[in-house]
Parts: C-alpha cells; structure tokens; sequence
C-alpha cells in the first residue's frame, strides 16, 4: 500500500507542476501532507516535516550564503572576464550561445557546487539569450544536463557517497569512470549544438550589427542579479547610474554592465584569491560547507564594500533570490520528511529491487545502472547511496558482480537526478532564468535521461560496468 501510494504522491506532484495547476512550494508542502493523512500518519505529520527541516537546515544555510558570496563576487567583477570571452565566443549565433552555454556550465562545475554553476551560469547567458529571443528552458536543460555528468566527481557528493556506502575507496570508483563520463559530456556539448542548430532555425542567423541595434525591451542582468530595463535609468540592484542597454562601447554586446558602480578592479586578486582559498577548503573539507560560505560571504562582503549601508544594499540585492531558494529548500524538507518518515521511499526502493528478475543477477551492474535513473530522480543521494545502494551491491555479489562494478553503475544517472524536484540548486537555476519548473521539468528529463543512457552505454562497452 505505502509503494502505491508512494509512487502516487510523487505522480501527482509531478503532474501538477508541469500542469501549473500548484506553485512548486505549494505543491512540495500540500500534496505530501495530504498524502500522510491518507497513509494514517496524519498525527506524526510534524514530527516528520521537522526532522526533514533538520536535514536540509545544513544545504539551506549553504545556499543562503552562497547565493550571497557568489552574487557579490558577480557585483564586483570576478567573473566578467569568463563572462567577455564566453560572449565573444558565441557573437550572436544561436549554436555558439548554447554551446558555450554548455562550456561554461561543465567548467564551472569543477567546483563540485551546483548552484556556483547555475548562478555563474545564468549570469553570463541570461542577457544573451533575452537579447536573441531564444529559449530559455534551452539553456537551464543545458546547463542542469551537463552539472548532472560533472557532478559525479569525487568532491561532487555521489562518489563519495557511493564509496562511503560501500567501503571503498573513491578513487578506485570516479577513476576508471572518466572515459564514461566523458562520453557523456561529448554528448551534452552535441545535444547542445543541436539544440543550437534548432535555435538558429526558429529565430534565424542574426549579425552581431543586429543584436546591437538599441530595443525598449531590451534585457540586463545587473549587479544585483536582477534584470534592468534598458533605457538609461538605474539598473536594479546597481548603487549608482548605469548604461541601461548591457551595450559596452567597442565591447560589443555585453551580459553584464561593465559600468556598474559595484565593480571592484582594485580588489580583482584579493577575489579571486579568496574564491580560489573557498573552492580549496571546501574540496579538502577544512570546514563544514555551510560554515566556509558563511565565512566567505562576510569577509567578501566586509572587504569589498566596507560601509555598513553598502552592506545592506547588496544582501537587499540579492534577498530575493535567497528567499526563493531558502522557501523551496524547506518546502522539498515537508516532501521528503514524508516519504522518509512514512516510509513510502523504503516500500519504493524495496519494491524495485525485488522486481528484478533472477536471471538478471550477473547484470546487476546493468540493473544499478538503469534503476539509478528514477531512484536518483525521486529520492535524495542519500536515500539513494545509504539506503538502496548497499541492497544491489549485495544482491550483486551473490552473483559474483564486483561492488566497484555497482558504484560506478550508480553513478550514471546524475544527469538526471540534477534536474530532479528534490535537488535545492535546480531551484536557484530555474529562479534566476526566470523558467517555471514544470517548464524545465518538461524540456529536461528525456534529454538528461537520454545522456544518462549514454554514460551506462560507454561504461559497458568500454567494460567499466
């Protein structure tokens, strides 16, 4: 009963936000409730929804103030040199612009974080995409699709989840993975040229004369993060006067104001010194996340700008992102406290497991890879990882399959699971592009789900898996 109802649950959220019938938050927050008082646990229900807020209490708090640290490092420049010569790179083709989308993305996924990425992301396309009318659930499937294959290095979290599960080492598992993944990031950059191609075909081959050409809809990001009107007044979020058009003389086309009053070039070094200093003690795990970005983004914010009214205007900047991600972090805490709590997600994951037939227990590996895709995209890593993982390893050692073999089989598919409605970071992602989930949801699955396919498929035939 808790298995159908389980599924049910998450049927009817899924239907409902890609329908637009609910707001995600109101979904993540009503439906699981309905569902505990059909499932007779209607009592336990707080019980449940605060022990999930004490679990995402940690990735909400890092959000916050990544957000925070991040946004500032936007506001004073860090990252307009990466922003210029992506811009440069993609001129006014629609390939180009959801190529380097895909570039940047991959790049900026080095640091293990998903939401660095997805904000440093959007920053630097959003504007270009605005300016050529193109799509922008383009650009969020582009970028969640290729964070979902970086997102398995070893700092990333799913290896060493997996490695944790299991007892081994990381390395032994993310290593010999490497050709695998490439294949599935190839993928992602040719999916974007397609993609591109039937961009270019929609909205046609634009001179860069012609994206240049001044228009009262015209859109920028600005300092703040927001988006300014062109037109010549203050753009949102900025302390002074800026060019509203994003239009730098002899620039070209530029996403973010190279004007704006908060720019910092005196403190270039500093930033970037201490954004590199973040990125090192995260990897090496010097300090909790929560506690290094909380750190971060009140040294950024004390250094760069030093007046306690500067301070504020830039945390104002940047509140409503914080806000709408902090909302939807809690909400997904009421979903997931739920199937945990009830124990829909246990009924779930054991259902699944004991559909696989008997004769499939030498492909266990095959079996982990497949069944990744929607236990990853349902469950948590750590519901997935501490929970199910542990049962398939050891149904595959019955049958003499390698628990490395099973690891790395359940890394295929995170390029789905970054898209998945229990991950905070696709929320700052689909927030700043301004996309509805449902929107996203519906353009990105069978994309991410597709290059998913091809990882397990080169980790076969490259006989990783």
């Amino acid at each position: 009963m808790l298995t159908v109802l389980g599924f049910a649950m998450i049927a009817t959220f899924l239907v409902l936000i890609m329908l637009k019938k609910m707001s995600p938050i109101a979904a993540l927050v009503l439906i699981p409730a309905l569902f505990c008082v059909a499932v007779g646990q209607g009592a336990q229900l707080g019980d449940y929804v605060i022990e999930g807020v004490g679990k995402l209490a940690p990735t909400a708090a890092m959000l916050m103030f990544a957000i925070v640290y991040f946004g500032v490092m936007i506001d004073v420049g860090l990252f307009d040199p990466i922003v210029r010569g992506i811009l440069r790179f993609c001129k006014a083709d629609p390939v180009r612009v959801v190529v380097g989308t895909a570039v940047l993305a991959a790049i900026v996924s080095l640091d293990g974080d998903g939401s660095t990425t997805f904000m440093i992301t959007v920053s630097a396309m959003y504007p270009l995409y605005k300016r050529l009318k193109m799509s922008l659930v383009v650009m969020t499937g582009v970028a969640a699709t290729a964070n979902g294959v970086m997102n398995t290095l070893p700092w990333g979290g799913p290896t060493a989840r997996a490695a944790t599960a299991l007892k081994l080492d990381a390395a032994d598992i993310f290593v010999p993975m490497i050709p695998a993944l490439g294949v599935g990031l190839l993928f992602v950059f040719v999916l974007a040229y397609v993609l591109g191609r039937r961009e270019r075909k929609r909205i046609g081959y634009l001179s860069l004369d012609e994206v240049l050409v001044p228009e009262t809809d015209a859109v920028l990001v600005t300092a703040g993060g927001g988006t300014g009107e062109s037109g010549g007044g203050k753009a949102a979020g900025s302390t002074g006067d800026a060019p509203g058009a994003g239009v730098g003389e002899g620039d070209g086309f530029q996403g973010l104001d190279p004007h704006r009053a908060t720019l910092r070039p005196r403190l270039y070094w500093f930033n970037a010194a201490l954004t590199v200093a973040l990125l090192a003690a995260m990897i090496l795990e010097l300090l909790p996340i929560p506690v290094l970005f909380l750190l971060g983004a009140a040294l950024a914010l004390t250094v760069n700008f030093p007046k306690t009214a500067e301070q504020k205007e830039r945390i104002a900047a940047h509140a409503d992102n914080v806000l709408n991600v902090a909302g939807m972090v809690f909400a997904a805490a009421v979903f997931t406290g739920v199937l945990t709590g009830t124990g829909m997600v246990k009924h779930m994951a054991d259902w699944l497991v004991g559909a696989i037939p008997a004769g499939m227990g030498p492909h266990m590996a095959l079996v982990t890879g497949v069944l990744s895709l929607p236990l990853t995209y349902f469950m948590s890593n750590d519901g997935f990882y501490f929970g199910v993982l542990p049962v398939l390893a050891e149904a595959g050692a019955a049958h003499g399959v390698s628990s490395l073999e099973i690891a790395r089989a359940s890394l295929v598919g995170q390029a789905l699971h970054m898209s998945s409605p229990l991950v905070p970071a696709v929320y700052v992602l689909v927030g700043m592009a301004k996309v509805e989930f449902g929107d996203h949801t519906r353009f990105t699955v069978k994309w991410a789900a597709l290059t998913s396919l091809v990882v397990l498929a080169a980790g076969i035939l490259f006989g990783i898996v």
